[in-house]
């Protein structure tokens, strides 16, 4: 049987998910600039603005040693393909950030898992991103050595939400200035972020 309409949509904006995660963790940036709207604009935990803001720091960063990597799960996807004049779509996808950073003496790993959400219009027959934001559910922090120790502040770490606070911690460290009321799984950062969803399917700004 052929596919509906609405399942080649959603593989098209499955593929460039992928695509995002793929392209910018490899560092190739000139495709990674091709799953963006002109106007597009990335919330992460350390850093909000435009793409190509956020293209020059992460080369930046991954000149200087940074790697904060992407794995992905599954996605859920709603469309709103009678938009007018661009359908669009909210794409939920399933991922893990990882990060690896020496801190405190103590090569660690940070492993948060949660959900990029992901605000998509689709323009000249193409979907792309007009605003990325995240949902952090749940993280950890390990040596890379298990033999070695590794002692946190604890009122430091407590200065960050559950879902994101040893992420937040090692970025902090390292020099970053962290957003500290980013979507976790629940509470009322989440529930103003599925309502923005909401209304970005039926019509509204995404900001």
């Amino acid at each position: 049987m052929p596919l509906t309409e609405s399942q080649v949509e959603r593989l098209a904006i499955r593929e460039m998910v992928e695509n995002w995660a793929v392209w910018r963790d490899a560092g190739d940036w000139d495709r990674f600039r091709g799953v963006w709207h002109p106007e597009g604009q990335m919330w992460a935990t350390w850093f909000q603005g435009t793409f190509d803001e956020f293209i020059k720091v992460s080369r930046e960063g991954f000149a200087k040693g940074v790697r904060i990597l992407h794995f992905l799960g599954g996605s859920s996807i709603d469309l709103a393909l009678e938009n007018k004049p661009f359908a669009r779509a909210i794409a939920q996808t399933k991922m893990t950030i990882s990060q690896r950073a020496i801190l405190h003496d103590v090569e660690v790993d940070v492993v948060c898992t949660g959900r990029f959400y992901d605000f998509i219009e689709k323009r000249d027959g193409e979907w792309r991103i007009v605003l990325r934001r995240l949902v952090y559910e749940k993280d950890r922090m390990d040596p890379v050595d298990p033999g070695k120790t590794l002692q946190l502040d604890p009122k430091l770490l407590a200065e960050f939400p559950v879902g994101y606070r040893h992420l937040a911690y090692l970025q902090t460290t390292i020099g970053y200035k962290v957003k500290k009321d980013m979507a976790g799984l629940v509470g009322p950062d989440v529930d103003a972020l599925y309502a923005l969803g909401k209304g970005w399917l039926e019509g509204k700004p995404a900001l």
